[in-house]
């Protein structure tokens, strides 16, 4: 006599792709365990038939590794987003179960309201804050602080830093936020044309010399010729 496990196997895991293969519909939640992990995402078997969730699907917010969200062995729920049924290629989602943040982001965040936000990158241009999974919002250097124009974003700001800032605008479509730290705070320069008018003595700080003068720094901060 002569007997397979093998074909034993096999034959159940037939079994299980039919079962599978009847209840595989676009739109629908189904569960599965981890596989394989690779840069570009993770091998779900649904049973009897293996699909992929692609890194793009895992989270709204921003990954750089599938393993930073799962492991093999994990048990998930992800929804087909496509099924062909003739290479039975099935395509997989994870953030799918939540609605996209962008989607009434406008009225989330409304022009002027203030936000409170993650720093996860600083650029020579800006600092990019994260106010939740999905939403990210630039603070471009100019917009760092009223008197200082020279500020490096690195050297101010570290990656994890917990900032409060202001928004300033909104593109859904470009999912875009642009974000302001120094209009938490009065502009000095509207103040000091109330305080310092022509022929009025001052006192001042010599700050630096020039070929064309000196400046000077007055107590807001501001440099005057």
């Amino acid at each position: 006599m002569i007997v397979s496990r093998r074909a034993l196997l096999e034959e159940e895991r037939n079994k299980l792709r039919e079962k599978t293969l009847d209840v595989l519909k676009e739109g629908s939640i189904v569960e599965g365990v981890i596989k394989n992990l690779t840069d570009y995402g993770a091998f779900i078997d649904l049973g009897g038939i293996d699909g992929l969730l692609h890194i793009s699907d895992m989270s709204w917010g921003r990954i750089s590794h599938p393993s930073e969200l799962f492991s093999v062995g994990d048990s998930i729920q992800v929804v087909i987003l496509s099924f062909n049924t003739e290479t039975s290629k099935v395509t997989l989602g994870y953030k799918q179960k939540k609605p996209d943040p962008w989607t009434n982001a406008e009225e989330r965040y409304a022009v002027g309201k203030k936000v409170t936000g993650k720093v996860i990158t600083t650029t020579d241009y800006g600092i990019f804050i994260e106010l939740e999974e999905g939403v990210e919002g630039l603070i471009h250097i100019s917009e760092l602080d009223w008197v200082e124009k020279s500020l490096k974003p690195s050297k101010c700001f570290t990656i994890g830093d917990i900032v409060e800032a202001v928004i300033l605008k909104v593109n859904k479509e470009e999912k875009k936020i642009s974000l302001s730290i120094k209009q938490l705070k009065p502009n000095p320069w509207e103040a000091a044309k109330t305080r310092y008018v022509v022929g009025q003595h001052i006192n001042g700080k010599v700050k630096s010399f020039a070929d064309f003068g000196a400046f000077i720094a007055l107590d807001e901060g501001i440099d005057a010729l």
